[in-house]
């Protein structure tokens, strides 16, 4: 399962949260973004507790992040 991670970072530390975010395991991407976020994240995860278990206790606590935005990517 794949979700993408939409992160608002506080100013001044954006580039410190995505070397952080790209050392999580389950992190396949992290990369800076221009727009209403500052980040995003590619997460791959068994199931979606997995993606709940990473953004809530290993994202989310990242200095400077403020707020994350999970979207489940489906296949059709």
């Amino acid at each position: 399962m794949k979700a993408y991670v939409m992160i608002k970072i506080r100013a001044g530390e954006i580039k410190e949260a995505v070397g952080l975010l790209r050392r999580i395991k389950g992190v396949a991407e992290a990369h800076m973004t221009f727009g209403p976020y500052d980040a995003v994240a590619v997460v791959d995860a068994a199931d979606i507790a997995e993606i709940g278990a990473i953004t809530a206790l290993e994202i989310q606590p990242i200095p400077g992040v403020e707020q994350t935005l999970t979207c489940l990517a489906v296949d059709v």
